[in-house]
């Protein structure tokens, strides 16, 4: 839309000194000529934009002009800056640029003192193609089929309708209601194989979504293991950093007992275990220890020669 267009205009030029007609045509994917009427029309809204010529040349606006800075504190707008970073970071790329120029347009001169880096949140090209499929079935409030895969690799068709894109555990989850079980469920994102938008309406209305999310996240029913580590004190910073335990006895060769509650079928931890090689000993569960052993002698049948 035009005013969307006009005002990321604006909010550019205020965090830059010079902008070309060319950088804000690539900018806004508009040609030289719609940028230049662009401008135009903000002189005439009253935006003070001076034009200067020349091979360095571009529009700019009065350093006397600003936006309305006096709702918030400088500490309000670092928070506000810190957490649009980090969400930048993790969201899909490009789609909370615009916000986070608004708000950096009214305190330039602001110095950050944190910055939050959630890249690693972001799950391949797939998983964003899918992002922007169910981002828009929720705003438009229309169902979604999907194929969806189990933890034991099992394939089903679901009719949802989409409510909430949320990361939590580690992963992207999509809080849909599910036509099929006709009862609200949380689908993690990366085990969506396939999904389709059917345009068709929700077939009732979906109240207080943060209730309904909570429910769904808040009686966690997975069943927990109490894990117990003898680790060699060469990994003692990475056991502290990767698994989420506590030290229960500290022991004269350096090393130390781990404990650890962690949830049976999540895989993630036991990657890590299985990544510290011989740095770390399982002491209990014997459930755990034979699944150890019994993954490490299928790692070593792939290598008999």
């Amino acid at each position: 839309m035009r005013i969307d267009r006009l005002l990321g205009i604006t909010t550019c030029l205020l965090n830059h000194k010079i902008v070309n007609a060319k950088t804000l045509a690539d900018r806004f994917e508009v040609s030289k000529r719609t940028i230049q009427r662009d401008i135009e029309t903000l002189c005439l809204a009253g935006i003070p934009i001076v034009t200067y010529h020349g091979s360095a040349g571009g529009y700019s606006i009065a350093e006397t002009f600003s936006l309305d800075k006096q709702i918030y504190s400088k500490e309000d707008y670092q928070n506000i800056i810190i957490a649009l970073k980090g969400f930048c970071s993790a969201y899909i790329k490009g789609k909370a640029d615009s916000t986070l120029e608004k708000v950096l347009s009214t305190v330039s001169s602001l110095r950050q003192s944190v910055a939050l880096d959630f890249g690693v949140l972001r799950e391949g090209d797939n998983l964003e193609r899918t992002f922007s499929l169910l981002e828009k079935a929720i705003w438009t409030e229309t169902i979604v089929q999907i194929d969806y895969s189990d933890a034991d690799s099992r394939v089903s068709a679901r009719d949802v309708e989409p409510l909430l894109l949320t990361y939590k555990w580690y992963s992207w989850y999509l809080l849909a209601y599910c036509q099929k079980k006709k009862d609200y469920r949380l689908f993690k994102l990366a085990r969506i194989t396939r999904a389709e938008h059917k345009n068709r309406p929700f077939s009732c209305r979906h109240l207080d979504t943060a209730r309904i999310l909570e429910e769904c996240t808040g009686g966690d029913i997975r069943r927990y293991l109490k894990i117990k580590l003898y680790c060699k004190p060469a990994v003692r910073q990475q056991v502290l950093e990767y698994l989420n335990g506590s030290i229960a006895e500290e022991l004269e060769d350096g090393g130390f007992i781990y404990e650890m509650y962690l949830p049976e079928k999540e895989r993630l931890w036991f990657s890590v275990i299985m990544g510290f090689g011989d740095q770390v000993v399982v002491l209990e569960p014997d459930q755990l220890k034979k699944k150890l052993l019994d993954t490490a002698n299928k790692i070593l049948k792939n290598y008999d020669s």
